[in-house]
């Protein structure tokens, strides 16, 4: 059998090598912001009313918190 090159395997979202497990299907993470401005005009846009801003990434950014 021909050899895969890696980019081909990820490609076709196959494991690049057969004792690991593919993690190519990752969840995405929560939205952040940079500042409380961002976050509520992005909250407003998506009519999220109840919401609270919680500190993250080392209280550099905000994400918004459902209530």
């Amino acid at each position: 059998m021909k050899k895969v090159h890696t980019r081909a395997k990820r490609k076709a979202r196959l494991s690049t090598h057969r004792g690991k497990i593919p993690s190519l299907n990752k969840k995405k993470g929560a939205k952040t912001f940079k500042t409380e401005e961002a976050a509520n005009i992005w909250a407003k846009d998506n009519k999220i009313e109840k919401f609270s801003l919680k500190k993250v990434k080392k209280d550099k950014k905000f994400q918004i918190v459902k209530d």
